[in-house]
């Protein structure tokens, strides 16, 4: 009699049983499309971090622009003859070029010139034309830094040990920025009268030293002459290196703003500044000097 009810009771077991195992064989696949659902969602952040780079990187600063003149001209031609004539009537026409690792970024030439008027003494002139070029890297760009080296420069032409009467003026036509420093050094030999035209042409520093004596007797040059003709080859310099670069010669002539913003330094030495050149070296006479 007990028997249907014992078998009834089972029954329901069993069925208690199966329900419970396919509602845990629905859990993981539950999880399952909940986890799909979550990589959804990640996708569509990552779509947009992507999105959100892109358009910082579109406002982002352009790239630095690559420097205007990507050569120098040979430094022993840069001063026409005639030029050459004027200056340093007594030197050899090809000058005497300085050693360079590189030619496309740096160069110099120089000519020494000893003009002997017998016993009434001689007049001696030295030139030395250098030229530095900038490229456009991760400092900046090539004119920025051809600027501060432009101003380093012509501190150190302000401040030479030793140096008399220096004054300091700026070049128009020159370039984009150009300044001339002259002062005085006296050396055994006589009193040397050293002019410096410093300039820059984009990212192209040139810088031009003419020195000049009257040694053994003979009457010191005028100091405004020479000048007059450092600033002449200081021209020529600056041409050569924009013909160079195919600009024809022309150099440009109106001032940058970069300009505007060295004109303080240049009118004022340096404390701290040291000339580019040893002056003792480019103001001594040649030893054909010393025996005249």
């Amino acid at each position: 009699m007990h028997r249907p009810a014992q078998r009834a009771q089972r029954d329901q077991r069993v069925r208690r049983r199966d329900r419970i195992l396919v509602c845990a064989a629905a859990v993981p696949a539950m999880l399952v499309v909940a986890g799909c659902s979550s990589d959804s969602g990640s996708g569509d952040d990552a779509k947009k971090a992507a999105d959100e780079s892109a358009a910082s990187a579109s406002a982002s600063p352009s790239k630095i622009a690559a420097a205007a003149y990507a050569k120098l001209p040979e430094p022993c031609s840069v001063v026409s003859k005639k030029t050459l004539g004027d200056l340093v009537p007594k030197a050899k026409k090809s000058g005497k070029e300085g050693k360079s690792d590189d030619i496309a970024t740096r160069g110099n030439c120089y000519w020494d010139s000893l003009d002997s008027n017998g016993v009434k003494g001689s007049q001696y002139r030295w030139l030395n034309v250098a030229m530095l070029r900038f490229d456009s890297d991760s400092r900046g760009a090539g004119d920025k830094l051809a600027h501060a080296y432009y101003e380093k420069q012509v501190k150190g032409a302000q401040a030479v040990t030793g140096a008399k009467n220096t004054k300091s003026e700026p070049v128009s036509g020159t370039g984009d920025e150009a300044t001339a420093v002259r002062y005085e050094l006296k050396k055994k030999e006589g009193t040397f009268k050293q002019q410096s035209v410093v300039t820059r042409v984009e990212n192209v520093v040139i810088t031009v030293d003419y020195n000049g004596a009257g040694l053994a007797g003979e009457k010191s040059p005028d100091a405004g002459d020479l000048v007059k003709a450092t600033e002449k080859a200081a021209k020529e310099a600056v041409a050569a290196v924009s013909a160079a670069n195919g600009d024809g010669g022309k150099a440009s002539a109106s001032p940058s703003k970069s300009a505007a913003k060295s004109s303080s330094p240049s009118s004022k030495p340096s404390k701290s500044g040291k000339a580019s050149a040893s002056p003792a070296k480019s103001a001594s006479p040649s030893k054909s000097a010393k025996k005249a």
